[in-house]
């Protein structure tokens, strides 16, 4: 019996099919266990949640605590008497830990986005030559938004100034939005008038990015803001100051120079990466140093380096969101999702994953050791203590020494593989890089481009709505399983839906974003349409930040007409159906108070407290006309955002289809 008791228990291992949808994590999570690797989606069987922190009424904000108000079995009868030590009520707890996930995640995207106008910074400063301004028409409209002069005024004419001193004013005033001493955020402008008007009424204008997240910080000290409701109000001015912020000045800033995106063709999924080439693999969301990278790998001397060492050639790919940014500008294949990033070493044939910040599990380095990839990360803020991840620090200064190191140290570690490598043979074709401006191009042309053929539709019933549909993987949840459900339900009963982040990497995998995909699992309305202008059912849209493009595209039809004064007016729903990260909360947050009903699924932070829960699911639509709601059934999620997008539709009066009308002369005239 002592022996017995000696002997380890097997540790328990994830079901590769129950896991994911997708075969090819299958057939990795298989080989981890053949080979003794832990994922994970092993972990996820072992490390239980904890059940108070869940419902959101565990407050650990003190050293008196953790207070844990568990709901108690049959919900609140009566009065809520539930109290932490201080007093603190169960509707306090829950929205200040609410609202703190909205500070974790707008600071990471507008951390994001502060990085990248630094490099723009330095570009207007001409203190690299590295980076260049790509896209002027970008710039000055971007410089007209942060009211830049683009012309002066000499001897009575209006002249073009000079585009080095735009972009070094544009470069300070971008920057300056993140921690200027007065006024307000400049872009919540661009934000239809009436939405413009009501945050300005509600009280929740920001005033800068960096104060409206500290604010919060300050606010959920213990013994401050006390009122569930109030703590909602700066959670609001900080998710506005994320969405129509640091995301939306990260999105134009890249655009300026990198080049904005328009359509290309890419590959997606593990099957990506190749057995005869060094497979290098960017990870994380900030595209600085991976955009040098792309350059470097395509150089002819970097080739031949590469064939020297054995390989045919290099190939990049990606996952999370620097994936989606590289796919987008340069049609670099992506290799997978948030959950697959072990997967990808446990191929063998990675020899190098370099990475950023945000969404990077530390257990790489772990799995990388039973393998002989290289993990080199290269931000200040985000390194990993394990003795076997290589550290360089990218400064934008030296961004081709560094790039042509990282490549080099990929090529030479080519020669170190193990005799086994098993990639995947799985991967799905792809369209990419849909924005603002290539989406109104694929409506009416160079001469005709205009969002009123999209309402037009709308409008005559052929798309019935638009959803946005992203966020991250959860490993609570079968991988890829609500994402792929709710995107192809919506789909399939003419919603037209624009992604970001990982739902579009696995919406990529899926086959959906290909022209060809709408007559497969499109509606037949939906499915005209997009045969009629070439595009596939799912626009991808870019990476987590590039959600405010989905904001501006919203703006885009409201400006167009027909379909009411303000986004909440139109049939238009949001989704996270695998949220995992604070910043999913904060891209929620900032579209339910654009007017945005949006839904969540796997769980919801919100559970254990009824009271403020109702407030944030029920009566914000009658403040700003969006709401959050729960549901983690993947097609009942789905209805439920199709039934606001009927309830849309009745309210503007146009519930039933109309066909289409051959327009004489006449009738032309009476329009």
């Amino acid at each position: 019996m002592a022996e017995e008791k000696k002997k380890a228990k097997a540790p328990k291992l994830a079901d590769p099919v129950a896991s994911s949808i997708d075969v090819a994590s299958q057939e990795m999570i298989a080989r981890s266990h053949e080979l003794g690797v832990e994922t994970i989606f092993d972990r996820a069987l072992t490390m239980k949640r904890c059940s108070i922190g869940v419902q959101g009424t565990c407050c650990k904000n003190c050293s008196m605590g953790p207070c844990r108000l568990p709901l108690p079995k049959g919900g609140i009868v009566g009065e809520d008497t539930r109290k932490g030590l201080c007093g603190a009520t169960a509707n306090t707890i829950a929205a200040r830990n609410f609202i703190r996930m909205i500070a974790g995640g707008a600071a990471a995207h507008s951390d994001h986005g502060r990085g990248v106008a630094e490099v723009f910074l330095s570009v207007a400063r001409k203190e690299t030559d590295v980076y260049q301004v790509k896209d002027v028409d970008k710039l000055l409209a971007v410089a007209k938004d942060l009211g830049v002069a683009t012309t002066v005024e000499v001897d009575g004419e209006e002249l073009d100034r000079d585009l080095d001193e735009i972009t070094l004013e544009t470069a300070e005033v971008a920057l300056a939005e993140w921690g200027k001493s007065e006024g307000e955020l400049l872009y919540p402008k661009k934000a239809p008038k009436a939405r413009y008007e009501l945050w300005k009424k509600q009280g929740v204008l920001p005033r800068n990015i960096d104060r409206e997240i500290v604010e919060i910080m300050h606010r959920t000290h213990i013994g401050v803001d006390m009122h569930y409701k109030n703590l909602m109000k700066q959670g609001t001015r900080a998710a506005i100051a994320d969405g129509w912020g640091g995301s939306m000045l990260a999105t134009d800033i890249q655009d300026i120079i990198f080049g904005t995106p328009y359509p290309v063709q890419s590959e997606a999924n593990l099957g990506v990466m190749k057995e005869d080439h060094v497979n290098l693999i960017i990870h994380g969301h900030e595209p600085i140093l991976s955009e040098v990278i792309v350059a470097v790998a395509q150089k002819q001397e970097m080739i031949d380096y590469a064939k020297s060492k054995g390989a045919k050639g290099i190939q990049l790919s990606g996952i999370c969101c620097t994936a989606n940014e590289m796919l987008q500008r340069h049609g670099i294949p992506l290799c997978g999702t948030f959950l697959q990033q072990e997967l990808a070493i446990i191929t063998g044939a990675c020899d190098a994953m370099v990475v950023d910040i945000q969404c990077i599990m530390q257990n790489i380095a772990d799995v990388a050791k039973c393998f002989h990839t290289k993990v080199i990360t290269t931000h200040r803020i985000a390194q990993i203590e394990q003795d076997n991840v290589i550290h360089i620090e990218f400064d934008e200064h030296h961004a081709l020494e560094d790039a042509e190191r990282i490549v080099k140290m990929a090529i030479d570690n080519f020669e170190n593989r193990g005799a086994e490598v098993m990639i995947p043979q799985h991967k799905a074709p792809i369209v990419a890089g849909f924005g603002v401006e290539s989406t109104e191009y694929h409506l009416g042309g160079s001469f005709r481009g205009t969002y009123y053929t999209l309402n037009d539709n709308i409008i005559n019933g052929r798309v019935r709505g638009v959803a946005g549909v992203v966020g991250c993987n959860n490993a609570r949840t079968r991988h890829n399983n609500d994402h792929i459900k709710v995107v192809k339900e919506l789909i399939k009963n003419d919603v037209l839906v624009l992604t970001t982040g990982c739902n579009a990497i696995a919406c990529a995998m899926e086959g959906l974003l290909t022209p060809e995909a709408a007559a497969v699992h499109a509606g037949a309305g939906l499915a005209e349409v997009c045969e009629t202008v070439g595009i596939p059912p799912v626009l991808h849209l870019g990476s987590c930040v590039d959600n405010s493009r989905i904001l501006l595209a919203a703006t885009e039809v409201v400006k167009a007409g027909g379909l009411g004064n303000d986004i909440s007016e139109w049939p238009v729903a949001g989704s996270a159906p695998e949220w995992m990260s604070e910043k999913a909360i904060s891209i929620g947050h900032y579209f339910v108070v654009s007017g945005v009903y949006t839904v969540v699924g796997v769980t919801f932070p919100t559970s254990g407290a009824p009271v403020f829960n109702d407030y944030i699911c029920k009566d914000f639509e009658n403040i700003y006309g969006g709401m959050w709601d729960f549901e983690p059934d993947p097609i009942k999620h789905a209805h439920k955002m199709i039934a606001h997008i009927d309830k849309k539709r009745k309210e503007l009066g146009i519930d039933k289809a109309r066909e289409r009308v051959m327009m004489d002369f006449a009738s032309r005239q009476a329009l």
